[in-house]
């Protein structure tokens, strides 16, 4: 992710309490913010759009996932990408493409122009989101690098709290077009921000190739696997479901070949000889597969089967963000003292009861008794997983590859969460306008709460079997041999981990 060892750092690093520190700051937290933001409020707008845009549910799965599929297929390259031409340049280019790209999305009179929009919106997505935290890394002092870190994360998680609400406002106020086009004036403030940021590159890192066939063929596995599972719940015929079915499966039997004989492949192989990298993986394609699922059809269900406004929908899930927020911090604190094999059992089981409890979230519901214990014991499972998951990605690779393994375990979450949004659907009998029928979509709400609980307990027992009890090496204090423990403290992203610079505090 180009934040590793070997890095070369800005002439003299800035200080953070110095006002050039604040200026850099701030540039990468708003540039953080604007995807962050997206990523959360997007989903409440699913049933104004429908609606507006005369949208089928095949559409606005699309419109959840065009985003997600170009910022999975590039998020890895996007980090290469600041190492070769510079951080500060390529942060700029992230930008500027993201804000144009909103600002069609904004524009779009119709589902397929809002699709496309979104497509090209993950690209730019793809550079702020490494972007932002190689910028940090980079920037400052040696000795102040864990504390801007720690600050960019904390920061970013403010504006994670802010979204839903935000959002919600949005589109009740001035319209879901809003949600898209506040990343204009976001995007100006970066660039003006942007100014008393210095410029930084890894000369050893440029003298090597783009893995652009790899990238290809990530983007293509996925658009092919996403095509079919959405086509088979619509109105596709067989031979439109299986055609891009086989195609992208053999995409993704042709990536993985071609990051096996590459010389310098965007994901290289070996790191998945690690059994415990491996198993991290898994248990993070259960987990984030499971809260994409849940978090894309609540609010959905909320709107139409509670008749909850957008700002009441986008509110009632805040308790999961706050509690993330505030009690991440000390559950990676717990992993540290027993080790994270406990945490990553308890917080998987403890999501899956608040799940379940999402069965009372029916007709007639009220938030107080129905909604609001669902999200709080939701929420508290995600804080007690989230950061000993990270602890444990970066505690099964070298140190030199922490950066690295950070980003495929971002990615595999993104990857979890664009199959889920595609195939959930089919897996509930949901299809059409369903989405916009109570009884309907209530019922197809309840088999998809069952399905997101067997996904957190298999994470969980996942945990159990290859997890060892007791400390992880990173947190042992042998040096050069492990990641290192995680600099992201606060952790209240729910559409992945968050992204770590990789190296040791302070190096």
């Amino acid at each position: 992710m180009g934040s590793g060892p070997g890095t070369e750092q800005a002439e003299g690093g800035v200080a953070l309490a110095s006002a050039r520190g604040r200026w850099v700051l701030l540039c990468a937290v708003l540039a953080s913010g604007m995807a962050l933001l997206d990523g959360t409020v997007v989903n409440v707008a699913l049933p104004t759009l429908g609606k507006d845009l005369d949208a089928s549910l095949s559409a606005l799965q699309w419109v959840v996932n065009a985003y997600m599929l170009t910022l999975s297929a590039l998020l890895l390259l996007g980090g290469a990408l600041g190492d070769r031409i510079g951080r500060r340049r390529t942060l700029v280019i992230g930008v500027v493409w993201f804000a144009a790209a909103s600002a069609l999305c904004g524009l779009a009179q119709d589902a397929g122009t809002l699709i496309a929009a979104r497509a090209l919106q993950g690209v730019g997505g793809a550079l702020l989101t490494p972007g932002s935290l190689a910028l940090v890394r980079a920037s400052y002092r040696p000795d102040d690098q864990a504390r801007a870190v720690g600050a960019w994360s904390g920061l970013g998680g403010v504006a994670g709290a802010v979204g839903p609400f935000l959002g919600g406002w949005l589109i009740d106020g001035p319209g879901w077009r809003w949600i898209f086009l506040i990343n204009v004036p976001l995007a100006a403030l970066v660039l003006f921000a942007v100014r008393h940021v210095p410029e930084s590159r890894d000369e050893t890192a440029a003298r090597q190739p783009f893995d652009v066939p790899g990238a290809c063929l990530a983007a293509l596995f996925l658009a092919g696997v996403s095509f079919a599972l959405i086509g088979a719940s619509g109105d596709t015929s067989a031979a439109g479901v299986i055609l891009p079915g086989v195609l992208g499966l053999a995409a993704g039997a042709g990536f993985v070949l071609v990051e096996h004989r590459r010389r310098n492949p965007m994901l290289p192989l070996e790191l998945f000889r690690s059994r415990l990298f491996t198993a991290a993986n898994v248990m993070t394609l259960c987990l984030y597969a499971a809260i994409g699922g849940i978090l894309f059809m609540l609010p959905v269900q909320l709107q139409t089967t509670l008749g909850y406004d957008a700002l009441r929908a986008g509110t009632a899930t805040l308790p999961i963000t706050v509690l993330m927020l505030l009690l991440s911090a000390s559950a990676g604190d717990l992993a540290r003292r027993l080790g994270p094999r406990l945490p990553l059992v308890a917080g998987p089981l403890v999501a899956a009861a608040g799940v379940l409890l999402m069965l009372r979230v029916r007709p007639g519901a009220e938030y107080v008794t129905g909604v609001l214990p669902a999200v709080v014991v939701l929420g508290l499972g995600m804080s007690l997983f989230v950061a000993p998951l990270t602890a444990t990605v970066l505690a099964s690779v070298d140190a030199s590859r922490a950066g690295l393994a950070s980003g495929v375990n971002n990615t595999a979450a993104r990857i979890a969460q664009l199959l889920v949004v595609a195939g959930l659907p089919l897996a509930v009998g949901l299809s059409g306008t369903a989405y916009a029928d109570p009884d309907a979509l209530n019922a197809s709400f309840g088999k998809a709460a069952v399905g997101c609980a067997a996904l957190f307990v298999l994470a969980a027992a996942a945990a159990a079997v290859f997890v060892r009890p007791g400390r992880t090496a990173a947190w042992d204090g042998e040096s050069g041999e492990h990641g290192g423990e995680p600099q992201c403290r606060t952790c209240c992203g729910v559409q992945a981990p968050p992204l770590e610079p990789g190296g040791r505090s302070g190096e």
